[in-house]
């Protein structure tokens, strides 16, 4: 029986632009791009997990809004339940702490990365009928 693993990731929008974030070369799925975002620990709602590890993993601040998408996918090393939702930053940068790259692109560059199996649904949404504001 494979674990489920309960996720969160954050499509953070600035000017007309969405961060995508590569992983590193010694993580599970090496070198594909998602959506920044973690695990989601006992007793945290989504968003309370998501401004965490975009606060840890990114040292900046997000403001949550609606939920874009959830999608569930059977790795080979468990089962991901990943909630999307769109962001915008309030304070900060982006900084590389867990990721080996980052890029803004408009939603219709989006197609063009390598992306987790876990976020396409999210990335195909956001190039077609998502509005990005």
């Amino acid at each position: 029986m494979k674990k489920n693993i309960h996720v969160v990731g954050a499509i953070i929008i600035d000017n007309n632009k969405i961060l995508c974030a590569q992983r590193g070369p010694d993580k599970s799925l090496p070198l594909k791009w998602e959506f920044p975002g973690g695990k989601i620990e006992a007793g945290e709602s989504a968003q309370e997990a998501l401004k965490r590890e975009i606060s840890e993993e990114m040292n900046c601040q997000i403001e949550i809004g609606e939920q874009v998408d959830h999608t569930v996918y059977e790795y080979d090393f468990g089962i991901v339940h990943l909630t999307t939702f769109s962001c915008k930053l309030i304070e900060g940068k982006p900084e590389l702490t867990e990721h080996v790259a980052i890029k803004w692109l408009p939603t219709n560059e989006l197609s063009s990365l390598d992306w987790a199996p876990a976020d396409i649904p999210a990335v195909e949404k956001l190039a077609g009928a998502f509005n990005v504001k």
